[in-house]
C-alpha cells in the first residue's frame, strides 16, 4: 500500500513538472542597449518572480501553461507589461527593453487588461483601437460630476453628449457625430441601456463602483451584435480583492444638488461580494430666470449587490442585481416648487424603475481552455408625463451567452452563441396607435487573434445574426496591429454592422414621442454600415528625457446605408421613413499628451464632417460639432494633491429648424487634497457660465404650452461641487 502512496505522488509531480515551463529574459536599457542588473519580472497572478544577475539575465521557471501578464521593472525606468503564452517555443533568453523615465509615459496604459474584445490581453497587443478611462483619470472625472457617468464621457475626444430634453436633462451619447442610437452601451458584457432606457441611461449609472470604462469607436456589432454602429461602451465593474474596500462618497453643489453612494467589496476563502448603493438629488434650478428648470428636480435610488462563488479552483459563479428608482420632473419653476398657475402649468415627468439580473459562470478546462455562461434579465418601467399627455410602457429584455475560448502559442480562439430578446408593451394612454414591438434575435460567432510575428498582430471575426423581423446578417471585422519599433505603432480596422429599427431614437426622444406613429416593419430594413479606422501612435522623450510625449492620430469613416428618418406627414403625425441614400461621418482624431515632473497636458482635437445623403439632397447633419478641442493641464504628487484646469471648445452646430448654433468655450478647475483615509474635493464646472439660454431663446410660443428649440450648449451655465471621500 506504501509503494502505491509513493507511486501515485511521484505521478502527481511528475504531472506538474511536465506542464510547467521555464522562460528566459536579458533585461536592458532600450537607449544605451546596457544590461540593467537587478531588473525584476513578476508573473502576474501567482506572484512568481526572479532578478536579473550580472548579465542581465532574468530565469522564470514552473510558469503554469496558457496565457501569462509578466511585469518588467528597474528603478529609473518605465514598467513593460507583456503577455505570452506558455508553452513559449523560443529557447534563447527573449531580449526585454526598458525605457529611462519620462522616455515613453505609457506605463499606466500598458499594464491596463481589456476585456471587451473577448481576449484578456494587455491593451497594448490588442490589435482593436480601445480607449481605456480607469485609475486616477476615471476618479478624477468622477470628482465632477459624482452622480452619473456624462463626465467621463463627454470631456473624451470624439465623443459627446446630446441633451435631448431642455427641461428635464436626458441625454444620449453620440460618438464621432453619430446618433445615439448607434452606440451599444453594455455593462461587464450585458447589454442593459438601449431601447426605452437608452435617454436615460447615462443620467442613472454613477461611477463609484465602475474599475475602467473602454470604449471602442467604430462598428462593433460583430463582438456583440446589432446596434454598435457607432461604437460600443463597455462599463467594467469593481471586483472583489482579499483587501477589503468600503469607500463612501458625499458631494453637494451649488444648485442645490446631492450626491451620496458607498462600495464594499471583499473576497473571502470561497465567496465574494460587492455591494454599491446610492441616493443621488437634485433641485429645481433655472440660472437663467426664464421659469424653466436647467437641471430638474430628482430623486433617485440605486443598490447595485454582486456575489462571487469560487466553488473551485477553476470555477467561478456570479451573480448580481442592478437596482434603480428615480422621479424626475422638470419644467415651469413655479409649479415645481407648488406654486403653480393656469399661467405656469408645464411640466415634464419622468417615472422610471430599473430592474436587472446578471448571472455568469466561468469553468477552466485546461491551462488553455474555458467556457463561460452568461444570463440577464432586464425590466424597465417609465411614465413620460406632461400637462395634457401620457407615455408609459414597459420594456423586458433577456441576453443569454455561452462562450469557448482557447489559447495557444500564437494565437487565441473565442466562439460563441447569444440570445437577445427585447419587448416593449406600450400602455394604453389614448386611441394613438401603440409603439409596442417584440423583438429576437439569435447569433454566432468566432474570433481569432493571432500573433503573426513579434511586431505583427491580427484580430478578426465573423457574426451571423438572425433577427425575427429583418432577417438574416452577415457580420465580418478584421484589426491589425503593428509594433513598428519602440517609438512608433499602428493599427487599421473595419467591419460591418446593423440596427433593427424602433420608435426610441434621439428626434422621438426630443419630442417625448408625442405624434410619433409605430414603425411600418413590412415596408422597413435594418440600417446596415460598415466602417473603417486607421491610428498610428509615436512615443518619444525630449529635452534629455525630461519630457515625454505621446500622440495618437486617428482617421475614421462610417457609412449607414438607408436609415430610418423621423417624418412629418399631411396629418400632422410623423412617422419613419426609409428613402434611399446614406448617413456617413468621416474625419479625424488627434490626441497629444504631454508629461513634466508633476504636469500633465492634454490635448485633444476632433473633425467630424457628417452628411445626410438622401437622395439626390446632401444636407449637413445636425447637432454635430465639427470642431471640437479639449484641453486639460493636470498638476499632480502622487496620493497627496492634484489640480486640474481643463477648456473646451465647440464650433457652430447645424440645427434641425435650419439655423446654426453658435460656437462657445467651457472651463472648468478641479482640485483635490489627498491623505490616507480620505480626501477633500471641489470642482468649478464652466467658469465661464456659457449658456444656450445667452444666445437666445430656447424656446417658441408661450411658457404654458412651449416649443423647444435643439440644444446644443449648457443651460446650467456654472455649478460649482464639493465633497468628501473616506476609505475605510
Amino acid at each position: 500500500m506504501k509503494k502505491l502512496i509513493v507511486l501515485f505522488i511521484a505521478l502527481i509531480y511528475t504531472t506538474m513538472a511536465y506542464a510547467q515551463h521555464t522562460f528566459k529574459a536579458i533585461i536592458k536599457d532600450a537607449k544605451t542597449n546596457e544590461t540593467l542588473i537587478g531588473a525584476t519580472a513578476l508573473i502576474q497572478g501567482i506572484n512568481k518572480g526572479a532578478t536579473a544577475d550580472t548579465a542581465g539575465l532574468i530565469i522564470l521557471t514552473n510558469i503554469p501553461s496558457g496565457k501569462q501578464v509578466i511585469r518588467f521593472s528597474y528603478i529609473g525606468y518605465e514598467t513593460l507589461t507583456d503577455t505570452l503564452t506558455f508553452p513559449f517555443e523560443q529557447a534563447s533568453p527573449m531580449f526585454i527593453l526598458l525605457q529611462p523615465k519620462g522616455k515613453e509615459g505609457v506605463e499606466e496604459l500598458n499594464e491596463i487588461l481589456v476585456s471587451s474584445t473577448r481576449s484578456s490581453r494587455t491593451i497594448a497587443n490588442v490589435p482593436t483601437r480601445i480607449e481605456v478611462i480607469s485609475g486616477e483619470e476615471l476618479d478624477e472625472k468622477a470628482n465632477m460630476k459624482p452622480g452619473d457617468i456624462r463626465m467621463i464621457l463627454a470631456e473624451s475626444t470624439g465623443i459627446q453628449t446630446q441633451q435631448t430634453s431642455a427641461t428635464s436633462n436626458n441625454s444620449s451619447i453620440r460618438i464621432q457625430g453619430l446618433d445615439g442610437k448607434y452606440t451599444q452601451i453594455i455593462r461587464d458584457g450585458f447589454p442593459l441601456y438601449s431601447g426605452f432606457s437608452g435617454g436615460l441611461g447615462l443620467l442613472q449609472i454613477a461611477p463609484l463602483d465602475l474599475k475602467q470604462v473602454e470604449v471602442i469607436k467604430g462598428s462593433s456589432s460583430t463582438l456583440y451584435g446589432g446596434g454598435a454602429i457607432a461604437g460600443l461602451v463597455n462599463l467594467i465593474s469593481k471586483t472583489p480583492t482579499n483587501e477589503r474596500q468600503l469607500n463612501f462618497l458625499l458631494n453637494g453643489t451649488s444648485a442645490l444638488g446631492l450626491d451620496a453612494s458607498g462600495f464594499y467589496s471583499q473576497k473571502f476563502k470561497k465567496v465574494g461580494a460587492t455591494v454599491f448603493a446610492a441616493y443621488n438629488h437634485g433641485t429645481a434650478y433655472d440660472p437663467a430666470g426664464i421659469d424653466l428648470t436647467a437641471i430638474p428636480k430628482f430623486n433617485r435610488f440605486t443598490l447595485n449587490p454582486k456575489l462571487f462563488f469560487y466553488l473551485d479552483d477553476k470555477t467561478t459563479l456570479i451573480t448580481g442585481i442592478n437596482s434603480t428608482i428615480e422621479n424626475r420632473i422638470g419644467g415651469d419653476l413655479h409649479y415645481i416648487e407648488g406654486h403653480g398657475s393656469a399661467q405656469h402649468s408645464y411640466f415634464e415627468e419622468n417615472k422610471t424603475g430599473r430592474y436587472s439580473t446578471q448571472v455568469s459562470l466561468e469553468r477552466t478546462l485546461s491551462n488553455k481552455e474555458k467556457i463561460v455562461f452568461k444570463n440577464s434579465l432586464s425590466y424597465f418601467d417609465r411614465a413620460i408625463n406632461l400637462p395634457d399627455y401620457r407615455f408609459s410602457g414597459v420594456q423586458f429584455s433577456t441576453y443569454s451567452e455561452a462562450t469557448y475560448s482557447r489559447a495557444s502559442e500564437k494565437s487565441d480562439w473565442v466562439a460563441g452563441l447569444n440570445y437577445l430578446s427585447e419587448n416593449f408593451a406600450e400602455d394604453k394612454n389614448s386611441s394613438f396607435p401603440l409603439r409596442s414591438y417584440d423583438y429576437n434575435t439569435i447569433g454566432g460567432f468566432v474570433q481569432n487573434t493571432w500573433d503573426a510575428t513579434p511586431k505583427l498582430t491580427l484580430e478578426s471575426g465573423l457574426r451571423g445574426d438572425y433577427h425575427n423581423e429583418y432577417g438574416f446578417f452577415i457580420l465580418p471585422r478584421i484589426s491589425a496591429l503593428l509594433k513598428i519599433n519602440s517609438h512608433f505603432s499602428t493599427r487599421v480596422g473595419g467591419g460591418l454592422g446593423y440596427k433593427a429599427p424602433n420608435v426610441f431614437t434621439e428626434d422621438a426622444e426630443r419630442i417625448q414621442f408625442r405624434n410619433v406613429l409605430p414603425i411600418d416593419v413590412k415596408n422597413t430594413t435594418a440600417e446596415r454600415s460598415y466602417g473603417v479606422n486607421y491610428d498610428i501612435n509615436y512615443r518619444t522623450g525630449l529635452f534629455d528625457d525630461k519630457v515625454s510625449f505621446s500622440i495618437n492620430q486617428l482617421f475614421f469613416y462610417t457609412r449607414i446605408n438607408n436609415p430610418i428618418l423621423l417624418t412629418s406627414i399631411s396629418n400632422g403625425d410623423l412617422q419613419y421613413q426609409q428613402p434611399k441614400g446614406d448617413l456617413n461621418t468621416k474625419g479625424m482624431e488627434t490626441n497629444i499628451k504631454l508629461t513634466y515632473a508633476n504636469f500633465k497636458l492634454f490635448i485633444g482635437y476632433t473633425l467630424a464632417h457628417v452628411t445626410q445623403h438622401t437622395n439626390n439632397t446632401i444636407t449637413n447633419y445636425p447637432l454635430v460639432s465639427k470642431n471640437r478641442l479639449n484641453n486639460v493641464l493636470v498638476y499632480e504628487v502622487e496620493n497627496k494633491l492634484k489640480i486640474g484646469l481643463e477648456a473646451y471648445y465647440f464650433s457652430p452646430q447645424y440645427l434641425n429648424d435650419g439655423t446654426t448654433g453658435k460656437a462657445y468655450w467651457t472651463t472648468g478647475l478641479m482640485a483635490e487634497k489627498i491623505w490616507d483615509r480620505f480626501s477633500l474635493f471641489i470642482n468649478f464646472e464652466n467658469l465661464t457660465d456659457t449658456r444656450q439660454t445667452k444666445f437666445g431663446t430656447i424656446y417658441t410660443g408661450s411658457i404654458t404650452n412651449p416649443v423647444f428649440k435643439d440644444i446644443y450648449a449648457p443651460l446650467d451655465g456654472f455649478v460649482a461641487n464639493g465633497g468628501i471621500k473616506f476609505k475605510l
